[in-house]
């Protein structure tokens, strides 16, 4: 299966005439010349935070690794459950999958996997009960007719999902932008690193955060690796590809399985807790946050926090 991984290009480097000409950003693929004293801070969708700095050669972090749902929007609710929800009922299967149940489906990883593991819990919809084989390979059928149901179902919860994202209606977390903007002007590289469909990813990415900063992050996602979380798999593809040493990488979670894929990699971990996971386990974790946070709130994590974590 082909890898989900396609590396983008580095941020171009920007420059500003002058702080009162935030419209005259000249984007540039190199570091172009421009006041030395340049520092910018745009919290908007369409804008990221500019400053000229040097690269980040003496950083003790080198890469910073998010989860995506959970982590940098609370979509597992309000997003994957009701387009999957919205699949069901196109397939006139008569049920759904309500809030607290999903909560608890969310501890298989992988949207292909966890119909997998609710159909064999309950019972598999009509015209599938009688497969060659009930074995599973990697927590999907290995019977080709139920291997396609489920590949088939994801794929349209998967379209439903980024029409859904792209109306706005799902918001990012607190602190989220203002986090990938400090990483960004420190020239820390990042990268998402999800169970969930690559597709579905960039267009919750793209869409909330807006084509600059996209244009930051790699993507590691989906079908990029065979084990999924909690197998350290896609952290550990993150750090080859990215080149960058485990443990000069953070990882920020939201999830007892995922805590769980950082720390076997060899990973620091920061957990944010989300709707779903607030009664997880996160023993291990090297710092467990409500949220991200803002400048002024009572919790507001910074990169320079991020790196302490390395320490």
């Amino acid at each position: 299966m082909a890898s989900c991984y396609r590396p983008t290009s580095n941020v171009a480097m920007l420059s500003v005439v002058n702080a009162l000409a935030v419209n005259a950003l000249v984007v540039g693929a190199a570091m172009v010349s421009g006041p030395s004293n340049v520092n910018v801070v745009l919290r908007t969708r369409s804008s990221i935070a500019v400053t000229r700095r040097p690269p980040c050669m003496g950083c003790s972090l080198r890469a910073l690794l998010f989860d995506c749902d959970g982590v940098l929007a609370d979509t597992e609710r309000d997003g994957h459950r009701i387009s999957f929800n919205r699949v069901f009922a196109e397939k006139g299967f008569g049920f759904e999958w309500h809030v607290e149940e999903y909560g608890h489906l969310c501890e298989v990883g992988g949207g292909k996997e966890r119909m997998t593991a609710y159909f064999n819990a309950n019972t598999w919809p009509v015209g599938f009960e009688s497969p060659s084989t009930a074995e599973l390979s990697k927590g999907l059928p290995v019977d080709p007719d139920r291997l396609e149901l489920v590949k088939g179902m994801h794929a349209r919860k998967t379209e439903l999902f980024q029409e859904l994202i792209g109306s706005g209606i799902v918001p990012l977390r607190p602190g989220v932008l203002r986090l990938v903007d400090e990483a960004i002007e420190a020239n820390v590289p990042i990268a998402v690193c999800s169970t969930s469909n690559e597709a579905a990813v960039r267009t919750l990415v793209q869409t909330l955060m807006g084509d600059q900063r996209y244009s930051a992050f790699s993507f590691f996602c989906g079908d990029a690796v065979q084990r999924k979380k909690p197998a350290p798999d896609v952290y550990l593809l993150a750090a080859e590809k990215l080149d960058v040493p485990p443990s000069q990488s953070v990882v920020i979670e939201d999830s007892g399985i995922g805590l769980r894929a950082a720390k076997a990699a060899g990973m620091a971990c920061l957990v944010t807790i989300s709707t779903y996971t607030a009664e997880e386990d996160f023993s291990g974790a090297d710092r467990i946050v409500s949220s991200l946070g803002e400048p002024g709130e009572e919790e507001a994590v910074s990169l320079q926090d991020l790196m302490s974590l390395l320490s």
